[in-house]
């Protein structure tokens, strides 16, 4: 885990004010401290200014550091004949050795190079299409100060944060938004369009949008140029559809064999790393091969699970929530052997964690579902550096009920947020009149549909099927990447998500339905690929999402931070919100069986994001344009 940023001019001398420069590099690794508080570096040069912050895989002993972590020390630096490139990198490469083989890239007599010095080296080799040899998850600078030219990659699924902008011909950019707010002339400015996302869309937002007006994102597999000659913004990777040859058979075996894989290769053996257990299929599956693993090594694995107190007395079933984990979680570990730790949430954490949350995210977040997931990442990044997580199954696979329910995924409308009237339920009319909500949803959900390559024959559901997969490679699944990275990251964990291995990523592209959800199975080729590696009763355990609270004393919680928020005359959402309407929604029943987003935002969830987004407007100095 690291957090990167820095400034290009074209033609600017940064060296004439040089203190000037190196002052607002420092700010940078402050702001971005919370990515990386163990080791630092800076690089400045006449037009190009490069931070860097790094979280160590093992914390520092008495101030000293390893040999590992010295190697991962940043900005790398790398010259070869007459270029001269220096790099700056947040993430980890998982096919590291293959590419260090093919770009020899160990110089100077360094006999084993950290991941950012063979990505450097591979870059000098190649330029720009070396990006398309790496296998890993990052968002990298590389300046070459030769050709007076910067490039910005970030990895092909968007698990790495990475956001710019520009100040007239002054262009900047960093892991987290508060650093860029921290360079002079840079400030938080939300548009119409910017409203919409946080209203219409929250807490998912439109792909390469940052929410605030003249701020990106770099859109996963993509990558851009910037030099004297301008801006570039140039695709690397993207999805292509093809007829599926595999069988049924070869499927299973190959889709076991990527996950096996990927697995193994986020491993890292010379580090300490733990897994989050759920109980689950998901998180299950990947606990399991990390054992194997590391048994081979006489070591045994750590696991840790998540419940809220008192869960047993307050659980309610529902259609979405069917069944506790606590019983699977523990009989994962027996099966396992593993040193399990169990981690428990209140109320009082969850609630105390919303503005934390809002603050790691720098935008409005999924609410107490990031709130208790920073609470529980910080409990975990205290005992271990880096873990590895479930994430991204159902979305490959096909786990959520709309992927099972034609009549979600053909209503012509983001399947996780069909109900646009609960996202007004607190808002003024005239508000919800004058940003059309219901146009800037449909608008955003069809340009996406755009974009779907679809393969010809393909009949209209199995076209429809595809579409949907897309929107949750590109809307669902980030949303859930930006969690568990940001959680992550405030509490000093890096966290890695196997599922999210973009060669498993291409191959399901193009599984039909009738192998991923073979009988009705849900997530049936999953489950085959992991036969023999668990107990069929977690291998067929119906899903269950990421936990909740149902603790009444909780919504209290909520309830009463709503009403002091609507009596604070001070409070910047105020604009937007409905007096009347807010109070009597106070008054009515929670209703938890019918979510506004994904499968667990229903009327806590609701009040928790907009407690979030006032928190943000009112931290970040919000501007309504």
């Amino acid at each position: 885990m690291s957090g990167i940023a820095g400034f290009y001019h074209p033609e600017k001398d940064f060296m004439k004010g040089e203190e000037a420069s190196h002052r607002q590099l420092r700010l940078f690794q402050r702001q971005l401290r919370g990515r990386g508080p163990d080791d630092s570096g800076t690089y400045l040069s006449a037009h190009c200014g490069l931070a860097h912050t790094r979280l160590a895989a093992l914390p520092p002993a008495h101030g000293k550091k390893s040999a590992a972590d010295r190697r991962e020390h940043q900005p790398a630096f790398l010259r070869r004949g007459d270029l001269s490139c220096a790099l700056v990198m947040d993430g980890e490469l998982y096919n590291k050795k293959e590419l260090e083989q093919e770009f020899s890239a160990a110089p100077d007599g360094l006999d084993c190079p950290g991941d950012a010095m063979v990505m450097l080296a591979g870059s000098l080799a190649l330029g720009a299409d070396f990006i398309k040899k790496v296998n890993g998850v990052f968002a990298a600078a590389v300046y070459d100060r030769q050709n007076n030219t910067l490039l910005l990659f970030r990895d092909r699924l968007g698990v790495k944060p990475l956001f710019f902008t520009f100040l007239e011909e002054e262009f900047l950019f960093a892991s987290e938004i508060k650093a860029l707010l921290s360079y002079p002339g840079v400030t938080a400015r939300l548009d119409r369009d910017g409203l919409n996302e946080v209203f219409a869309l929250g807490p998912a937002r439109t792909p390469g949008k940052a929410v605030f007006q003249g701020i990106w994102e770099v859109r996963p597999g993509h990558f851009l140029r910037i030099s004297p000659e301008g801006v570039k913004d140039l695709t690397y990777w993207q999805l292509e559809s093809l007829p599926h040859e595999d069988s049924e058979g070869e499927t299973v075996e190959k889709t076991a064999f990527l996950i096996q894989d990927a697995v193994r290769r986020q491993l890292k053996p010379e580090y300490p790393v733990c897994a989050f257990l759920s109980g689950g299929v998901d998180s299950s599956l990947v606990s399991a091969l990390c054992a194997n693993e590391l048994k081979k090594q006489n070591r045994r694995l750590t696991t840790f699970s998540f419940e809220f107190q008192d869960s047993e007395k307050y659980f309610r079933p529902s259609s979405y929530q069917p069944s506790l984990d606590a019983p699977f979680v523990q009989k994962m570990v027996r099966f396992l052997d593993s040193d399990h730790h169990v981690l428990t949430c209140t109320s009082r954490d969850q609630f105390d964690a919303l503005a934390a949350s809002a603050e790691a995210h720098g935008l409005p977040c999924m609410a107490d579902v990031d709130s208790s997931m920073l609470f529980f990442c910080r409990q975990v990044g205290s005992r271990c550096r880096a873990a590895l997580t479930g994430e991204c199954a159902d979305e490959i696979f096909g786990g959520y009920p709309w992927f099972h329910r034609p009549e979600r995924f053909r209503a012509r409308t983001f399947p996780w947020s069909p109900d646009m009237d609960a996202r007004k339920v607190l808002l003024k009319d005239s508000f919800v009149k004058e940003l059309d909500m219901d146009g800037y949803a449909k608008k955003a959900y069809e340009a996406s549909r755009e974009e779907v390559p679809l393969l010809k024959d393909e009949t209209e559901l199995q076209s429809e099927r595809r579409i949907l997969s897309y929107l949750n490679l590109r809307w669902f699944m980030q949303t859930l990447l930006n969690r568990m990275d940001r959680d992550a990251a405030a509490g000093c964990l890096t966290a890695r998500v196997p599922f999210a291995d973009f060669r498993i990523v291409e191959y399901l592209w193009n599984v039909p339905w009738e192998i991923k959800a073979k009988g009705g199975t849900v997530k049936a080729l999953l489950r085959e690929a992991g036969r023999g590696l668990l107990p069929d009763e977690i291998l067929f355990r119906r899903k269950s999402p990421y936990p909740k609270t149902y603790d009444a004393g909780y919504e209290a919680m909520l309830a009463d931070a709503l009403r002091r928020m609507l009596e604070d005359s001070s409070s910047p959402i105020l604009p937007f919100l409905d007096r009347e309407k807010a109070e009597k929604f106070l008054l009515s029943p929670a209703d938890y069986g019918r979510p506004w987003y994904g499968q667990l935002m229903a009327a806590p969830q609701m009040m928790a994001y907009i407690l979030q987004l006032n928190h943000w407007l009112k931290t970040y100095h919000v501007t309504i344009l």
